[in-house]
């Protein structure tokens, strides 16, 4: 099995976790602060020197504290966030992971105190909000090939997820309080789940991904290039499902499993073919050549080898025209496979 996998969708919104704290405006800092900052960025983008960048990074959120910032404030949590996606860039990632605990315990203490304070509202969803993107960063850095923690990923990317839901689910039960203000857009809990979700499919725990991405597809409109993406990761979770363990019912028929993986590919082509510029993008694109080759396996895998080969050799053509790679490898292996039929 060699279907493909669109794991970077989800990075739409990790990298937001981190480009929604990037120190631009300098203007909300002290110029004592600022100063510090704008070495800092010097030596983390232009001149690179990570020993000069992160002395510059402690320089700052010293000084921040001598003239009394607020260290939950965006300002500063944004300083502490853009130091570990420093740390990450320059992989170090143990110890960007480190940064980023330090920061949701920290967090985690304000909201059990402060945060619960009357006239704080608007700050706990602030404060709280950034500790779900954090476990989901945290997720992904644990998750990695130099780290290897899948345990580690997996409790933080739940953690993550388990904290969207359960304040979305509270504010629903009691109504949103006085001053508390908007939580998380459904793009942002979609981005949750949806990381969640590629965990449990490379760990091959398909029965796990499949709700998920469904639920995934409920927080977004159904004609967007991401929901493109996000069928084309639930027909591939559906194709490889085996029974959950100790599953209490008898669980669907393999062909019934690949017939339901096909219609949603088909239906993700459906819906790329009537998405026009401004809103078609990348993903829909790489999402039409994910598809077509997808395709291909489910009909290899019912025994279909002709209509196999037709459909490796459409990827082979829209993996080439968008200059996507591993599309053209992955088709050209394919129709090793089927042979000349």
């Amino acid at each position: 099995m060699a279907t493909i996998l669109f794991g970077g969708a989800s990075a739409i919104y990790l990298v937001y976790i981190y480009n929604s704290y990037i120190i631009g405006n300098f203007h909300n800092f002290p110029e004592p602060v600022a100063n510090k900052l704008r070495r800092a960025l010097h030596y983390s983008n232009i001149e690179l020197d990570p020993q000069k960048a992160v002395d510059y990074y402690k320089q700052a959120l010293a000084v921040a504290d001598e003239v009394g910032m607020d260290p939950f404030s965006d300002e500063i949590l944004g300083v502490k966030i853009s130091l570990a996606g420093f740390m990450e860039k320059i992989h170090q990632y143990q110890r960007a992971i480190d940064v980023l605990e330090i920061v949701r315990r920290d967090c985690n203490k304000w909201l059990d105190t402060v945060g619960k304070r009357e006239g704080r509202e608007g700050d706990r969803t602030r404060v709280l909000a950034k500790t779900v993107g954090i476990s989901v960063k945290l997720g992904e850095l644990y998750a990695n090939e130099y780290i290897g923690d899948q345990d580690a990923a997996e409790k933080n990317l739940i953690a993550g997820v388990e904290t969207s839901l359960r304040e979305r689910k509270r504010r629903e039960d009691e109504g949103v309080k006085e001053g508390e203000g908007p939580w998380m857009s459904n793009e942002e809990m979609g981005g949750a789940l949806e990381s969640l979700a590629n965990h449990y499919e490379q760990e091959d725990l398909h029965y796990l991904a499949a709700p998920l991405y469904l639920q995934c597809l409920s927080l977004l409109p159904q004609t967007s290039c991401h929901a493109v993406v996000l069928m084309n990761n639930l027909s591939i979770s559906l194709a490889q499902q085996s029974a959950p363990p100790a599953a209490s019912t008898p669980p669907p028929s393999r062909s019934a499993l690949i017939a339901n993986a096909r219609s949603w590919a088909e239906k993700s082509l459906s819906i790329a073919a009537v998405i026009k510029p401004p809103e078609r993008n990348e993903e829909c694109d790489m999402g039409c050549a994910v598809a077509t080759h997808n395709l291909g396996e489910f009909a290899e895998m019912d025994g279909n080898l002709a209509d196999a080969r037709k459909r490796y050799e459409e990827a082979i053509a829209l993996s080439r025209a968008i200059g996507f790679s591993e599309g053209v490898e992955r088709a050209e292996e394919g129709i090793k496979r089927v042979g000349g039929v």
